[in-house]
């Protein structure tokens, strides 16, 4: 991980929600950086998330922007609380293609019942140039964490 959150508290939460995240284990998405209202993830693409045409398939870019969003959101949530989608929507503005996918999410207005998301999902080259190639905006709501979480 590259920068950890200045609320190292909020960085473990994020971290050990992460890691009960078995779609993110399997497809193999890591945490890239967490700030408060942002969390940055980064998706090694293998040939295992692709589709016919060789691109990622467009369910593991939206996991992948998905769950950025929804750690986002944690990141603003007391202890205790937890988040869930309420709706995501997704524009694939260019197939996702090359070594890496990076999803940037971020909370663009928290309220008190429902948070509004935005993700941006990039694909980057060997060379480290990146492309967009995904955008969703969905809301959150805060939940209970579960017992034992």
């Amino acid at each position: 991980m590259n920068r950890k959150s200045p609320n190292t508290e909020t960085f473990q939460r994020v971290e050990r929600s992460f890691a009960r995240q078995r779609m993110m284990k399997t497809i193999g998405a890591r945490i890239e950086r967490v700030e408060a209202g942002e969390v940055e993830l980064r998706l090694d693409v293998t040939p295992d998330i692709g589709q016919q045409h060789g691109a990622v398939h467009a369910g593991a870019t939206f996991a992948l922007g998905d769950s950025a969003s929804g750690y986002a959101a944690l990141t603003l949530m007391e202890p205790g609380r937890d988040v869930m989608t309420v709706e995501m929507k997704i524009n694939l503005l260019a197939p996702a293609t090359g070594p890496r996918l990076i999803a940037i999410g971020r909370v663009a207005k928290a309220g008190r019942r429902l948070l509004i998301t935005q993700c941006d999902v990039e694909a980057e080259d060997r060379d480290g140039n990146r492309k967009t190639v995904a955008i969703l905006q969905g809301t959150m709501i805060p939940v209970d964490l579960p017992p034992g979480a």
